[in-house]
């Protein structure tokens, strides 16, 4: 498979071509927007070309997802510079009793979606170390660990930053059939937490009674160095407690900002999670002030950060982990305006909602059909951000039409583009991942780590789908201002 970011090249020539072919062609598929007729409108021509390039940098920096992303990354870069990130992690794992030490890896893995790459670096080389020490196999503790930070990405408690980036895509997606359409970056949160604790559970199971009978009798090395209980020096002690402190402190402003009935974060009816209320706007804003001050506040306890230019060196060092999410964002957002633009995405949603009606699928048949496919394209593009700029123009206008929330059709992509992460080398961190068994097994490589994974990721697809179809039973609030059912 090509880069994600020339295959959103490629799709663009695509879609050029085929609205240049389809714009004669006569649809008697009407726009629900306006009841009139649907007509493909050529991107080849010498006005729509003009048009491209001229808006070519805004429709860039009018991406939504990107300003969002690089926002929070601000403020993780001095969170994970600083130190601060590093040390929540090994503590948790440090203060854990033998007995609960699988489900204290897997649920430290699925919190440290909210550091980002830590998750990689630190969580998984820390789980084998740590089982290693405690006298069980190390590759136990690598899969466990693998399985909480990328079997389970979007499964977390917290809020991180792939919320607000898979909610821009979504709301993106919605406005082809609903101009006004709003979506929560917050819309999944429910379903997440619920989910966190399904896949710590079903990990838990897997790692003691699947993966470790497994290895049985496998000869590992062990690692003198082990990094797996490092003991907490003075200063990181004390940087923890004001972080924990300066996070508190955040969180009771906007708590007690929020009390007052004339409070401006409450919508003119006084709501809170309407989606008028400022609140909702500034979700993006609060979390980045609840990772920059806890950040600056263990940086100057623990002695990382001395003045303020050490903050804005994390905050560079930050940014520079995201330049190619920048590039592909680029090319993401040319193919989204012109995909949008053409009318092609509207076209396919109408037709694909009329095959569905025609078919008369039961609705939970086709958000696992869904599910599937997601997961399968996440064998072939590692990428969450990239498949769901991709598939959200069609799922979510398609599902639209035929009565299927937004909120719902990302809550299934979630769990079909999570589920899979784990036996793809195409993964990113995959080869890393590889690196960390080596340590221990020297002849381990990607079948090695694809056959102790299989489980993981074949358990947390099905158990999943069956938790989103508990939620969908009984109408569970998915999250906020998150519904099952969209009508016009």
């Amino acid at each position: 498979m090509p880069d994600p970011a020339i295959l959103f090249v490629w799709v663009l020539a695509i879609t050029w071509l085929a609205s240049a072919i389809l714009a004669p062609v006569e649809f008697t598929e009407r726009d629900p927007r306006t009841n009139q007729p649907i007509r493909v409108v050529s991107q080849l021509t010498g006005p729509a070309l003009a048009s491209f390039l001229t808006g070519m940098v805004k429709t860039f920096m009018d991406f939504p997802p990107l300003g969002q992303v690089l926002v929070i990354l601000l403020a993780t870069g001095v969170a994970e510079h600083s130190g601060l990130f590093a040390a929540a992690i090994r503590s948790l794992l440090r203060l854990t009793s033998q007995r609960l030490l699988t489900p204290m890896v897997m649920l430290v893995a699925v919190l440290s979606h909210s550091a980002g790459d830590p998750g990689y670096a630190i969580v998984i080389p820390a789980g084998g170390a740590i089982f290693a020490v405690s006298g069980r196999h190390p590759l136990s503790g690598i899969a466990a660990a693998f399985a909480g930070a990328t079997g389970g990405f979007s499964a977390s408690f917290l809020p991180a930053a792939l919320d607000p980036l898979l909610q821009g895509f979504t709301q993106q997606a919605a406005r082809i059939i609903d101009p006004a359409a709003q979506v929560n970056p917050l819309c999944n949160w429910w379903f997440m937490s619920a989910s966190a604790v399904l896949l710590i559970t079903a990990g838990w199971w897997i790692t003691d009674r699947v993966i470790e009978p497994r290895l049985t009798g496998l000869p590992y090395e062990s690692e003198p160095d082990s990094p797996a209980q490092p003991s907490a020096s003075e200063a990181t002690s004390r940087g923890l407690q004001a972080a924990a402190l300066a996070a508190l402190a955040v969180f009771a402003v906007v708590v007690f900002a929020c009390v007052p009935a004339g409070s401006p974060l409450r919508s003119p009816a006084g709501g809170l999670i309407t989606p008028d209320a400022p609140l909702m706007r500034m979700i993006v804003p609060v979390l980045f002030f609840l990772l920059l001050i806890p950040g600056i506040v263990y940086g100057r306890a623990a002695g990382s950060i001395t003045s303020h230019r050490d903050v804005v060196q994390a905050m560079t060092k930050g940014m520079s982990s995201v330049s190619y999410y920048v590039v592909m964002a680029f090319f993401a957002a040319q193919f989204t305006a012109a995909f949008t633009q053409s009318n092609i995405g509207l076209l396919i949603a109408i037709k694909g909602a009329n095959a569905l009606k025609a078919w008369q699928l039961p609705a939970q048949v086709t958000i696992g059909g869904v599910i599937l496919l997601t997961a399968a394209i996440n064998l072939l593009i590692g990428s969450a951000s990239a498949k769901w700029a991709l598939l959200s123009p069609i799922f979510v206008p398609m599902l639209m039409a035929v009565g299927l929330a937004p909120e719902l059709t990302q809550a299934a992509f979630r769990v079909g583009d999570s589920s899979t992460n784990i036996i793809t080398p195409l993964m990113p961190f995959f080869p890393l991942v590889v690196l960390y068994a080596r340590r221990y097994v020297k002849d381990a490589g990607a079948g090695t780590l694809i056959s102790l994974m299989l489980p993981y990721s074949l358990a947390f697809l099905l158990s999943w789908s069956l938790l989103l179809a508990l939620f969908w039973t009984f109408r569970i609030p998915l999250g906020l201002q998150a519904a099952y059912t969209y009508s016009r």
